[in-house]
C-alpha cells in the first residue's frame, strides 16, 4: 500500500517545496515583475486557510487543490527564469528540512487558550444579571 502512495507523497512534497519556492521568487529583485506578482499571488493562495471554493463542497471543493494550485504553480514558473528558479527550489528545499519548534507551537497555543478563556471570563453573563 505504501508503495502506491509513494508517487503523491512526492508529488505534494514538490507541490510544497514550488510554492515556497514561489514565495521566495516574489520577495526577490531579480525576479521579473509580472513573474514576482504571479508567484505572490499563487503562493498567498496556496498558503491561505481559505479556499476559493470551501473544501466541503462536494466534488468541486478540491479543485482548486488539485487543478487551480497546480496550474498557478506551473505558469508562475515558466514566467521565472530557469536557472533563477533552481536557486529558489534549492533554498525552498532547506527551508522545509528546517525543523519545526514545537516550544513556539506550544507559546502560541498557550497564549490563544488564556486569551479565549479570559474574554469568556470577561463577557460570561453571570447569575443574577448584575453586571462585573
Amino acid at each position: 500500500m505504501r508503495k502506491l502512495l509513494e508517487p503523491a507523497v512526492q508529488w505534494a512534497k514538490s507541490i510544497k517545496r514550488d510554492v515556497l519556492a514561489l514565495w521566495l521568487a516574489a520577495a526577490d529583485p531579480r525576479t521579473p515583475l509580472f513573474a514576482k506578482l504571479t508567484a505572490a499571488v499563487v503562493a498567498a493562495y496556496a498558503l491561505s486557510p481559505i479556499d476559493l471554493i470551501p473544501d466541503f463542497v462536494p466534488v468541486l471543493g478540491y479543485v482548486d487543490d488539485l487543478l487551480v494550485v497546480p496550474l498557478g504553480i506551473l505558469l508562475a514558473v515558466r514566467l521565472i527564469p530557469t536557472t533563477l528558479f533552481a536557486e529558489f527550489r534549492v533554498a525552498a528545499a532547506a527551508l522545509a528540512a528546517q525543523p519545526v519548534s514545537r516550544a513556539g507551537l506550544l507559546a502560541i497555543v498557550t497564549i490563544w487558550i488564556l486569551s479565549t478563556a479570559s474574554l469568556l471570563w470577561l463577557f460570561w453573563p453571570s447569575k443574577g444579571g448584575s453586571s462585573r
